[in-house]
């Protein structure tokens, strides 16, 4: 199965941040391609490989950095597929340098960016997914259930607090 999603980070120190999307896309079943390459030290890779993602079957790229963060936005640069930014939090300044970074791209070459911190790689590929899904409507069920079953955890949850504080209540009467 050709990958039609391709994770790019710009250092492999990145990877253990991404897991969360890695299992998103796995639990969708769905193929992607993972490579490191840096915006800065390897900016003639980044220009082939974003030169030929779509001939390589790819139609959805996310693209990970951290610090200046100019990954997503030169990648964007060199392709008209979908590019989503997800900002790597580096000690300091919490990912906000990465944010903005991503998120204050020039007209014409749009970045989608997620958020800074544990939230942004697994929203990252919750995009993906949805872009995918708008032409899959196995893809655009399964992204349904898998809201489904998000807003049924949280109904638990809340029966859950509910009862304990009932319960604790009932204690502070007796």
């Amino acid at each position: 199965m050709n990958p039609q999603i391709a994770l790019i980070m710009g250092s492999y120190s990145d990877f253990n941040k991404l897991e969360s999307a890695m299992a998103i896309l796995k639990e969708f079943g769905l193929a992607y391609e993972v490579r490191v390459m840096s915006a800065h030290r390897t900016p003639d890779v980044v220009s082939a490989w974003a030169k030929g993602a779509e001939a390589a079957g790819i139609k959805v790229i996310i693209a990970a950095a951290g610090g200046a963060a100019h990954l997503p936005g030169v990648i964007a640069a060199y392709t008209t597929l979908p590019v989503i930014g997800v900002p790597i939090p580096l000690e300091g300044l919490g990912g906000l340098d990465s944010l903005l970074s991503m998120s204050q791209m020039p007209a014409g070459i749009p970045v989608a960016t997620m958020s800074a911190g544990a939230g942004g790689p697994e929203n990252g590929a919750l995009m993906a997914i949805s872009i995918l899904a708008t032409s899959d409507a196995t893809l655009m069920e399964m992204l349904k259930t898998y809201r489904r079953r998000m807003a049924d955890k949280v109904v638990e949850r809340d029966s859950t607090l509910q009862w304990k504080i009932r319960t604790k209540e009932q204690e502070n009467r007796i």
